[in-house]
């Protein structure tokens, strides 16, 4: 799926988006969609929790996510929805700065829940919604 195949829906009936997010996506064509699992910052190489700080922790879970997300044939851009799960919301503007930096000018819609815990002691973890990009 084209990115020109996502629409980015803002209304001003609605708090504007405050921050790399859209209300929300539509997408325009059909097709398949991937779900993909939360993921977390191990490195798949060791498997080992990275744990060098936030900014550095959202890069590798963002990465896992880009790697998996290719592997269903979709890509970052052709995410229309995230979850972003947070142990302390202390640590969200630097997981947002991450994202944005990795999203680009790419909006998708996102949630952000501040959550008592995740698997293996993470900080953060990220779920994602996307397209299936056309061949």
């Amino acid at each position: 799926m084209s990115h020109d195949a996502l629409a980015f829906v803002h209304t001003d009936s609605a708090p504007k988006a405050v921050g790399p997010y859209s209300q929300a996506v539509i997408a325009t064509r059909g097709g398949a969609m991937v779900y993909c699992a939360g993921q977390i910052p191990l490195d798949p190489a060791t498997m080992t929790l990275v744990t060098s700080g936030i900014s550095d922790e959202t890069r590798r879970v963002l990465t896992n996510l880009r790697a998996v997300l290719e592997a269903a044939g979709a890509r970052l851009d052709t995410v229309v929805k995230t979850t972003v799960f947070l142990t302390d919301l202390a640590d969200f503007a630097e997981m947002n700065a991450v994202y944005a930096e990795v999203f680009g000018d790419h909006r998708p819609a996102r949630s952000t829940i501040a959550v008592s815990g995740l698997p293996k002691g993470a900080r953060v973890e990220i779920e994602a919604i996307a397209a299936v990009a056309s061949p």
